[in-house]
């Protein structure tokens, strides 16, 4: 009996030595592959971490020089931020808070610029919609109402829908277009929440161009903008 059994466990690992001599070395790789992978994920993820930890400490710093109206400091910050950390939250974060200085201050141009940055390189499609709106916003002080509009058409984000169609109605009334804004206003004050106040602001616009919600007419969109 003993010998029989030592001839089948022989033959069995006969037959693992085959197997393994024709796909030892597939398997060998897989693995070797399966685990550098999962390395290289935990590399990346503590990666990840370290440069989040970094860029909110840089983030901090940016602040600081904000809030004391340092807007030297704060641009030398968000380019440091821009080169180091320009994919993170942070870095979206500071280029909007950088742009609020830079207005403050009179460098419109300069605040442009970085608005500008941030409509095309935030990462999140939130960040840079509200880019777009503050950016819509500086070209409308400046009468640059078509640059204003295309903006605007780059604004996606749909949790801002509302205030994109109101920040719309601005351009095409300081443009003359009463028609077309009022269909942007009506659009805005239905896209925003009913607990929202700042839905009250779009019904007195509405209200001062003689069509106030009640009376509007029911079609969601506007058209002919740019007529």
């Amino acid at each position: 009996m003993a010998t029989h059994l030592d001839l089948e466990e022989q033959e069995q690992l006969d037959q693992l030595k085959a197997f393994w001599k024709q796909y030892g070395n597939l398997i060998t790789w897989v693995l070797i592959l399966a685990l550098g992978g999962y390395a290289g994920w935990m590399g990346w993820s503590n990666w990840q971490r370290e440069q989040s930890v970094k860029a909110g400490v840089l983030f901090e710093e940016l602040e600081k020089a904000a809030q004391a109206g340092d807007v030297e400091k704060t641009v030398r910050v968000f380019g440091d931020m821009k080169e180091r950390f320009g994919r993170t939250g942070y870095a979206q974060q500071s280029a909007l808070l950088t742009a609020k200085l830079q207005h403050e201050k009179g460098q419109g141009e300069a605040a442009r610029a970085t608005l500008g940055w941030a409509a095309e390189n935030a990462s999140e499609d939130e960040y840079r919609t509200v880019a777009r709106l503050r950016l819509a916003g500086l070209l409308l002080d400046e009468k640059k109402y078509d640059e204003a509009l295309k903006q605007l058409d780059g604004a996606s984000s749909k949790e801002f829908a509302g205030l994109v169609a109101d920040r719309r109605g601005d351009v095409l009334l300081a443009q003359g277009k009463k028609d077309d804004a009022k269909a942007a206003y009506l659009q805005a004050w239905r896209a925003i929440e009913e607990t929202v106040e700042y839905r009250r602001i779009v019904e007195a616009k509405l209200a001062a161009l003689g069509a106030a919600p009640a009376e509007a007419p029911k079609a969601d969109a506007f058209s002919g903008a740019g007529k």
